[in-house]
């Protein structure tokens, strides 16, 4: 296995050796990193969401499947993008896979174009979907750096209050409220009420 990096990896779970090792050369030989595990549990034994990358699944191996490892990384809250493998007989099955949020299939034998088409399609989603998550991240924080007075006027700005409105909400004066806005903007980060409306519903969604 490769050793631990924060490079962009493909995790291979198959059970046939055979076709761990030919997916391993294949990405090898175009600069891809990748991790080979012959079943389902001992990927989730190692399994570290930190980790950018995808994986490329086989649909059906003995003890725990691919759909049945997708459905548990699905409980963990884990976005891991998985291209499954199929065989002629498991389009439908594959069909099943992609509806409950897979990024593709490819069925058996494939082109190899074919497969690190998809991988790559399937890395920039995970590195969209953690750049996603990484802006909400921020965001929160940067809420969280507010004080509760500075978080309540906040809410009535993005509900659309205007000033006097929000002064006669909280029960101050319009050049409080004029100064809390302008801490607010300042802290999150936002040169206008639509880029303030835009974070924090961004951070909620």
């Amino acid at each position: 296995m490769t050793t631990r990096n924060a490079d962009p990896t493909v995790f291979i779970v198959d059970d046939d050796a055979a076709v761990r090792d030919s997916l391993g050369l294949l990405l090898r030989s175009v600069g891809m990193v990748s991790e080979a595990y012959a079943s389902a549990d001992a990927f989730l034994a190692s399994f570290d969401p930190a980790r950018p990358g995808c994986l490329v699944l086989d649909v059906r191996m003995p003890g725990t499947s691919g759909l049945e490892l997708q459905a548990r990384l699905h409980e963990r809250g884990a976005a891991l993008p998985i291209v499954f493998l199929t065989a002629h007989g498991d389009i439908e099955m594959a069909v099943r896979a992609v509806k409950a949020g897979a990024a593709d299939f490819v069925q058996k034998p494939f082109r190899d174009q074919d497969l690190l088409d998809k991988l790559q399609a399937a890395l920039a989603q995970d590195a969209e979907l953690r750049r996603q998550r990484a802006d909400v991240e921020e965001i929160g924080s940067r809420i969280a750096s507010l004080t509760p007075r500075e978080r309540q006027l906040l809410e009535l700005v993005v509900a659309g209050r205007a000033n006097k409105e929000i002064a006669q909400d909280l029960g101050i004066s319009q050049r409080t409220v004029e100064i809390h806005r302008a801490h607010v903007m300042r802290k999150m980060g936002a040169d206008s009420v639509t880029d303030l409306v835009r974070l924090v519903m961004g951070s909620r969604s």
